[in-house]
C-alpha cells in the first residue's frame, strides 16, 4: 500500500466539546460506545501521549541545526503515529481497505535509521543515563512512553485482534529514540553518562 493510497481525513472540527464523553464512555471510528478506560482506549491514548511528547521535543531539536536530520525524522513519526492510532481506535471488523495505518514499510524505514545513526556511535559498556543534551534527555522520555504505549498494546492482542504491524513499529521506535538520543548527544558534542552502580549511596 503506498502513502497516497491511504483516505485523507474528513471531518470538521468546529464545536470541541459534545458532552457525550459526560457519562465515562467515548467512540471507536465504528462508533462503538465504550468505556474510556477500555484497553483499545489506553492504547491509543498513550499513542497519543507520545505524540504530544514528539512535539515538545521536535521543538527541541529544531533549535539545533546539527540536528536538523533528526528534525524531519520526527515529524514524519508524528504522521506515522496518527496512523497507529487510527488503526488502534478500530475494531478489526470496521478497518477500511484505505485507512490509515503503519505498515512493514514504515518499520524498515526505521531500522535504516538506526543503522545510519548508529553507525558514527561508539560501542556501549554499560547502560546509559538518560541526560547529556535537552534533546537526548527528552528522547529518553519519548522512548520510555513508547515501550509502555508497546505494553498496552500487547496487552490489548491478548484480548483483541490487533495488526502485527503495531507492536512492531512501537517496539522499532523504541529502539531508535534510544539510539537517536545517543545520536543527539554525539552531533552537538555533548558527553553521555554510563551506568556505574557503584556511584550510588551504598557503593564503593
Amino acid at each position: 500500500m503506498s502513502d497516497s493510497s491511504y483516505n485523507e481525513p474528513s471531518l470538521t472540527l468546529s464545536r470541541i466539546y459534545t458532552r457525550g464523553g459526560d457519562e465515562g464512555k467515548t467512540s471507536l471510528v465504528g462508533g462503538q460506545r465504550v468505556d474510556k478506560d477500555a484497553a483499545r482506549i489506553e492504547c491509543y491514548g498513550t499513542v497519543d501521549e507520545l505524540n504530544s511528547f514528539l512535539g515538545v521535543l521536535r521543538l527541541t531539536v529544531e533549535a539545533h541545526p546539527e540536528l536538523a536530520e533528526l528534525a524531519a525524522i520526527l515529524l514524519r513519526v508524528q504522521h506515522e503515529l496518527f496512523n497507529l492510532g487510527s488503526i488502534l481506535a478500530t475494531l478489526p471488523e470496521d478497518v477500511h481497505p484505505r485507512q490509515p495505518r503503519v505498515t512493514e514499510k514504515e518499520v524498515a524505514q526505521l531500522e535504516k535509521e538506526i543503522d545510519r545513526m548508529n553507525g558514527p556511535l561508539g560501542s556501549l559498556r554499560s547502560f546509559v543515563l538518560p541526560g547529556g543534551s535537552r534533546a537526548a534527555a527528552e528522547l529518553h522520555v519519548c522512548r520510555t512512553v513508547c515501550r509502555r504505549a508497546e505494553r498496552l498494546v500487547v496487552t490489548l492482542q491478548r484480548v483483541d485482534s490487533v495488526p502485527a504491524e503495531a507492536v512492531a513499529y512501537l517496539n522499532r521506535l523504541s529502539d531508535a529514540l534510544f539510539v537517536w538520543s545517543r545520536w543527539a548527544n554525539h552531533a552537538l558534542g555533548v558527553d553521555e553518562t554510563l551506568w556505574a552502580p557503584n556511584n550510588a549511596s551504598s557503593g564503593s
